[in-house]
């Protein structure tokens, strides 16, 4: 029976992604040709009717997306593809460790070419449409074999102890696997800024100036020691923009998009970093990181609990007790559960954003340089500003605009 269960989860999943989807399709359409006055106070109205029909073309490929995404993942867990593609590579090594994690590479190499069209025109087709695409064929093309080579060069080894630690440590090698992959996600915190993102992208030093002087003395009065100011070319991808800070402790980093320098004056970039830095006071990533480690600890149990099983590894054409083929399909069937209690997860979230705002206001003495940022990154960026609310609890992590707007004009 676990095979139809696993079936039945996946369609479920789809069935109500697909409803969650055309209730958002229909609130949209409900209020294209008039803005809610709150939205309109927003967008003016072109900019309302590009960011609603941009909300729309993207609702339309997602569904067959999700349709495609679906179908594949149930093609593949019938055909014996991934049975088949274990034995292979277990037969080049059949006593060793190592074998298991190639397999999984290998799997989700093979798994992830059938969606490179789908990335292919949502970049060059959608996102172009509405003017947000700045990459080329060639820097996609080589963004995705470095993506590759990073997931071998750092996936092997991480994967290959994980799977050897069944034989160095026994029953209780899923404690162990937790605290090696939560350890190394800590690593990775404070190494992806200084080691993989310049991969991909130009870090370079903000310059001297009034943005930088402002942002600095905001750090200082708000307790927010930053070791550096960054610029980021997302231009050379995406019109979009965004903020962000890495790392933590004395790795701390402020990290601003090029595109986000040129769209808000430095008094809203203020503001936008007050929020962030209203992430760190607040205490919200260790309430984060603490969040995930329980996450990733049951993830682990999970694995060893089904890897234990004489029914789990079979249902799907494996051997039994196979660590490796146990961690590839907790990693594609973990979806059609996490789904289900996504909103909770969302709920947390949001209100760690109504927190920051409210740290942000305080801070900037006032919300209108922050009200100011988010109507301008909601323009720049086409919100949708108008999700149906069951959408927005399964999908949106933060607040809707308006809802942010009316919070801090409330509380001020």
């Amino acid at each position: 029976m676990v095979f139809p269960v696993v079936v039945v989860l996946i369609v479920a999943k789809l069935l109500v992604e697909l409803w969650l989807a055309a209730l958002n399709r229909r609130n949209v359409r409900r209020h294209a040709a008039q803005a809610p006055e709150a939205v309109a106070a927003i967008m003016d109205a072109e900019t309302y009717r590009k960011a609603v029909d941009y909300t729309l073309a993207k609702n339309r490929f997602g569904v067959f997306e999700m349709i495609f995404d679906a179908g594949l993942l149930l093609l593949v867990l019938s055909s014996g593809v991934l049975p088949w593609l274990f034995a292979l590579v277990s037969a080049w090594a059949p006593a060793a460790t190592w074998d298991g994690a190639l397999f999984i590479l290998f799997a989700g190499v093979l798994l992830s070419i059938p969606a490179l069209p789908f990335d292919w025109w949502g970049q060059f087709r959608l996102e172009a449409q509405f003017g947000f695409n700045k990459s080329t064929p060639k820097l996609w093309v080589v963004d995705k074999l470095k993506g590759t080579a990073l997931a071998f060069t750092i996936g092997f080894p991480l994967l290959w102890a994980l799977l050897s630690l069944v034989n160095w440590v026994g029953d209780l090698w899923w404690v162990w696997g937790f605290a090696l992959l939560f350890g190394f996600q800590l690593l990775m915190m404070v190494l992806y800024p200084k080691l993989i993102m310049p991969l991909f992208n130009k870090l370079s030093p903000l310059p001297e100036g009034e943005l930088r002087t402002r942002l600095m003395a905001l750090a200082d009065r708000t307790g927010f020691k930053a070791s550096t100011i960054e610029v980021i070319d997302g231009s050379k991808r995406s019109g979009h923009s965004n903020a962000f800070f890495t790392g933590f402790g004395r790795f701390r980093r402020i990290v601003l998009f090029d595109t986000l320098i040129a769209q808000l004056t430095p008094e809203e970039l203020e503001a936008v970093l007050a929020h962030e830095v209203g992430h760190y006071r607040l205490g919200h990533i260790p309430k984060m990181l603490a969040v995930a480690a329980l996450t990733v600890l049951a993830g682990f149990a999970a694995v060893a609990w089904l890897s234990g099983s004489a029914w789990f590894n079979p249902a799907f054409g494996f051997p039994v007790h196979a660590l490796a083929p146990a961690f590839l399909l907790f990693g594609l069937l973990g979806g059609a559960v996490v789904f289900w209690v996504s909103p909770l997860g969302n709920i947390l979230s949001r209100k760690h954003e109504y927190e920051a705002d409210a740290f942000a206001r305080e801070a900037m003495g006032g919300p209108a340089p922050l009200v100011s940022a988010l109507r301008k990154m909601s323009q720049k960026n086409l919100s949708n500003l108008t999700p149906h609310p069951w959408f927005s609890g399964f999908y949106y992590s933060h607040p809707t605009l308006v809802e942010r707007e009316a919070a801090l004009v409330k509380q001020s």
